[in-house]
């Protein structure tokens, strides 16, 4: 075991190998094709197929084929293993030592004196999957949830296919607007219990860590801005879009919570991820 340690933070000393994983750790569940990963993270084709192949090797990172595609995502079960052999190698089991209270993960997913459970949604653009998932939230459970979504990149305008979707199945849209990530970023922003990115473009930028560690979770949707055709098929898409999250947030805040520790709320909020719109969007 201390073999194979070694060799995954040698491979992980590397920082361009560790954007890779850190990358897919943030799109876990996804299996994410290496086009995409070249062009996230502006490496060549050859190289990041060296950097791959050196994860691969440590065990970090697995590969699949998919048709003609090669998709890559990380093995969270040795990843797992790693972080507690470090933690038990460090602290020999004895939390205080390393000035944990609990082993990470073990504590319950509580929210301090607050009543309720403080949830971000993030997209790019702010203007249609992220305003969605607020606004489901929102109406469904918002007597326990406090829910804001936020864009890395806003838009300036909330788009009038996502509204006229949310009108039409009853939702309140006077509050709902365009924001940016920075709003909520920074030592005087909210303490959040949840993140979670609803894009893969989204949760491919590295962005500053969260005041608080709270769960986060890559629930990627297609993009309905995207999709062509005419009016009626456009719309479509966007109701498409509106059922799978409206599917995952119901499901999501039909979980116990409060009685979940953190490693295993992030499993079934990662096996939700692999519900609807399939292992990858």
């Amino acid at each position: 075991m201390e073999i194979g340690i070694t060799h995954q933070l040698t491979t992980l000393g590397h920082p361009k190998r560790l954007a890779i994983f850190r990358l897919l750790v943030r799109r876990y569940p996804d299996q994410v094709p290496a086009g995409e990963l070249a062009e996230a993270l502006d490496l060549k084709g050859s190289t990041l197929s060296a950097y791959l192949s050196a994860l691969m090797q440590a065990r970090l990172v697995t590969q699949e084929r998919h048709g003609t595609s090669l998709r890559y995502s990380v093995d969270m079960q040795e990843v797992r293993h790693t972080f507690d052999y470090l933690f038990l190698d460090c602290c020999r089991g004895r939390a205080e030592l390393c000035g944990l209270s609990a082993l990470p993960g073990t504590e319950p997913a509580g929210r301090g004196t607050r009543s309720r459970y403080r949830v971000l949604f993030l997209c790019t653009g702010n203007s249609a999957r992220s305003i969605f998932a607020e606004a489901i939230l929102r109406k469904e459970a918002g007597d326990r949830f406090d829910v804001f979504s936020a864009g890395t990149k806003p838009k300036s305008e909330l788009n009038p296919f996502a509204l006229e979707v949310l009108k039409q199945n009853g939702h309140d849209i006077s509050r709902l607007r365009a924001k940016s990530i920075t709003e909520f970023q920074g030592p005087d922003g909210p303490t959040f219990d949840f993140v979670f990115t609803v894009c893969d473009q989204a949760a491919n930028e590295d962005c500053p860590a969260w005041v608080g560690q709270p769960v986060n979770a890559h629930w990627g949707v297609p993009d309905p801005v995207k999709a062509g055709g005419n009016v009626a098929e456009r719309n479509l898409a966007f109701h498409q879009t509106y059922g799978a999250l409206r599917n995952r947030i119901l499901a999501f805040a039909s979980l116990p919570i409060a009685s979940l520790d953190k490693i295993s709320l992030q499993r079934a909020l990662d096996d939700l991820a692999r519900t609807e719109t399939g292992e990858n969007s």
